[in-house]
């Protein structure tokens, strides 16, 4: 780390420009008003995208602030330097479609602390040549992926499919396997889990409950039982934030890494990177020619790496 990096923690910062400070470089005032910001690290968040200047993302270091501005400064827990989207990544395109392998640790959409490195952003950069001048590229999220979680995804970027793929992912009729490494093993080699899902308040994640939730079924078969992990593949029925992860969870089978639901972040003295999902086939018919469309994304070097880990002998899992 550099530019007294790792004096900062993730959360929010905030500023209120005063009269004295009116007229300064976006940079230089943060840098003067912060114990841990430096003027390279404030450029580098400006960079990214985390500064937002009187309630607006600022991507210009030298951008003027007024008096009375507010100055927020977002910063998450990935390192500042944007991951980038590899040409081996992109698994299909033509006018209508793109279809990539998300990499771990890809935001899909901006947040407020990022704008650079994520997917939205790297498809804008990437269709940028493909339409008229100065037009920004039409794209279509009609899927997404938790941050952690890597695999196949679709994106549509021409207005006549949009509708047509928001409409099959909403009618369930998009075929979406992946692949995880759970703590134990099921009860049967193959199940169905059905609850109803909702975001608890007090901690920002998803449970099951009795009433009052969003339907959600998740389907299992078991590909390999190994001594204290299992590797399932999974079929996504309903397509609910963190589904894989609550049922799975809430089965008494955390994904291995997935902390916030309960899983295990150490396998004999190991570190896991991440929940171990892997969205590994997605199939559907194109929007346009109604042909149908299967995509296989490999599994990546750190989901291969853990697995080949737990195959071997395998004496705990640490929290």
């Amino acid at each position: 780390m550099s530019d007294n990096e790792s004096a900062i923690r993730p959360g929010a910062y905030r500023f209120t420009v005063s009269e004295n400070c009116s007229g300064m470089r976006l940079d230089q005032f943060l840098a003067e008003n912060s114990e841990v910001l430096t003027r390279g690290l404030a450029r580098r968040l400006i960079d990214i995208g985390g500064v937002h200047l009187a309630g607006r993302r600022v991507r210009r270091c030298s951008s003027a602030v007024a008096a009375g501005d507010s100055v927020e400064v977002f910063v998450d827990n990935l390192p500042l330097e944007p991951i980038v989207l590899e040409p081996a990544r992109i698994l299909y395109r033509d006018q209508d479609l793109i279809v990539l392998d998300k990499p771990p640790g890809m935001a899909t959409q901006p947040t407020p602390a990022r704008y650079q490195g994520t997917l939205y952003a790297e498809l804008q950069t990437l269709l940028s040549g493909s339409g008229r001048k100065g037009q920004r590229p039409s794209i279509g999220m009609v899927q997404r992926l938790d941050r952690d979680t890597s695999g196949v995804m679709v994106f549509s970027i021409h207005q006549r499919a949009h509708k047509k793929m928001t409409d099959a992912f909403r009618d369930h009729d998009i075929d979406k396997i992946y692949w995880a490494l759970v703590a134990g093993r099921p009860q049967a080699d193959a199940g169905i889990f059905r609850s109803q899902l909702a975001r608890r308040r007090s901690t920002n994640l998803m449970v099951s409950v009795e009433r009052g939730g969003k339907p959600a079924e998740t389907r299992y078969r078991l590909l390999q039982a190994m001594a204290q992990v299992s590797l399932v593949e999974i079929q996504l029925i309903t397509g609910r934030s963190h589904q894989i992860r609550v049922h799975f969870s809430e089965a008494g089978l955390p994904l291995l890494g997935d902390g916030a639901y309960g899983g295990a972040r150490i396998v004999d003295g190991v570190e896991v990177p991440r929940q171990m999902l892997h969205a590994r086939k997605l199939s559907f018919s194109h929007p346009v020619t109604g042909k149908k469309m299967t995509f296989t994304a490999p599994l990546p070097k750190d989901f291969e790496t853990i697995l080949q880990h737990v195959e071997g002998s395998l004496n705990g899992l640490e929290g």
